[in-house]
């Protein structure tokens, strides 16, 4: 049976709710139209010559240092990796890295400087806040390999492969029209599961964490739950009056849109109040090792937490392709699964690399072998990915999903089996 990905609308959106509540004011340079693909192959290099690979991140941003670093040093892992190993048919990877600064100026600098003077074959594992720079990407022809979708660019363009695929046409408008679909699999598993009825989405009173919030509602009142709405002022919020009514309301679930800082918070608030829920539910930006110190003061609330997403656990080392990313990152201080995101993107690129060895290594070539991906999993490290485009947008969709819970003492630990927790569930429109 064949699985449709369902976007995933809260992780798509998260990291966009989090650069509006800590940058009033942004830097995005207007974009261009789309008009037409002067695309053009990197430069034939000899065998010995190293073949370049661009990453972007937002590495220094508004939002905070080391927000959005997982996927590049993941990325980095797999490709030091690689190189020990003998590299791409005897050359080696070089990882040409570039801080945009979480902007739409230094987004544009980081694309023009790895394409035009870099010459980079791929870009791979972008974490960018801020994608001014993709419309550049898409007409110059460069394969974006497995970039993070933190806002709409990957579901807009051509030559751009989010690492969790997209159905939308990408032909240089947001998904159908100026929509996206987002499933409501998240809601469905809680409910089916774990019996959750009632659930709370809690948003600050800003814009986008409001609008991100009455997404989150829609889904959840889609799939029949009674919604308990809490908002609180940006500036001053208080998270224990927050709190106080989950714990009067019942809520089995609490859903956020809200920023890091804000989640502990909250957390902590509702330990001192005593409101126990069956799941505090993230997603996947805060699937990471540093949850023990992040909620240090809230225990109880810590070992409620779950986490959705696409990715296998990076905490399942008993699956080969997970032990290899591990054991190659052993030296990190911190694991998280942007890390392990990041890894399947470069291999991702190595794969569709290596099968163009034989009759060169170029940008054309690489950009047609990971176009065709008909359920691609970097060796099981994903949900199957796919490019399939969907002329309309489907009503329903299939989708599966990963998920884990926290464990103090053990970290993540895994749900059931990902590629087995999948369900049939409608696909609800939004404007990014």
């Amino acid at each position: 049976m064949s699985r449709h990905r369902t976007s995933r609308a809260a992780e798509a959106l998260a990291a966009a709710v989090l650069l509006a509540l800590t940058a009033a004011c942004g830097s995005r340079l207007p974009e261009s139209d789309f008009e037409h693909d002067d695309r053009s192959p990197a430069p034939t290099r000899s065998a010995r010559e190293p073949i370049r690979v661009g990453i972007v991140t937002s590495a220094t941003s508004p939002v905070g240092g080391n927000v959005f670093t997982g996927p590049r040093d993941g990325a980095k892992a797999w490709f030091d990796r690689l190189n020990a190993r003998g590299g791409i048919d005897g050359r080696r990877v070089e990882a040409r890295l570039c801080d945009d600064g979480g902007s739409g100026v230094g987004n544009n600098e980081c694309v023009r400087r790895l394409i035009d003077e870099e010459k980079v074959v791929a870009l791979v594992a972008t974490t960018a806040l801020d994608y001014a720079g993709a419309p550049r990407v898409s007409r110059a022809g460069v394969p974006d390999v497995g970039g993070q979708p933190i806002g709409a660019a990957y579901d807009t363009y051509p030559h751009l492969y989010g690492v969790h695929g997209s159905e939308a046409p990408r032909n240089g408008t947001p998904g159908w029209d100026g929509k996206l679909y987002g499933g409501t699999e998240v809601y469905r598993y809680f409910k089916r599961e774990h019996g959750a009825r009632t659930a709370a989405v809690v948003s600050y009173n800003q814009a986008a964490s409001a609008a991100y919030a009455r997404l989150v509602e829609r889904g959840l009142r889609a799939e029949g739950y009674r919604v308990v709405t809490e908002q609180v002022d940006f500036a001053l919020p208080d998270f224990r009056a927050v709190a106080a009514d989950l714990k009067q309301q019942g809520a089995d679930l609490v859903f956020d849109a809200i920023d890091g800082h804000g989640n502990a918070r909250l957390c902590r608030a509702m330990d001192d109040v005593g409101a126990q829920v069956t799941a505090k539910v993230t997603n996947v930006q805060n699937w990471a090792s540093t949850v023990a110190e992040d909620y240090k003061e809230a225990p109880h609330c810590r070992n409620a937490l779950w986490a959705t997403g696409s990715s296998r656990n990076y905490e399942d080392t008993g699956h080969p392709a997970v032990r290899a990313f591990r054991d190659a990152t052993e030296g990190l201080e911190t694991h998280s699964q942007w890390q392990l995101e990041g890894w399947a993107a470069a291999r991702w690129f190595t794969d569709a690399a290596e099968s163009c060895a034989p009759t060169g290594i170029t940008r054309a070539c690489v950009d047609a072998h990971v176009g065709r991906a008909r359920g691609y999993t970097a060796g099981g490290l994903l949900l199957p990915v796919s490019f399939r485009p969907s002329p309309e947008p489907p009503a329903t969709g299939r989708a599966c999903l990963s998920v884990a819970r926290w464990r103090d003492g053990e970290g993540w630990v895994s749900q059931g089996d990902m590629n087995r927790t999948c369900f049939t569930v409608p696909r609800l429109a939004y404007e990014p």
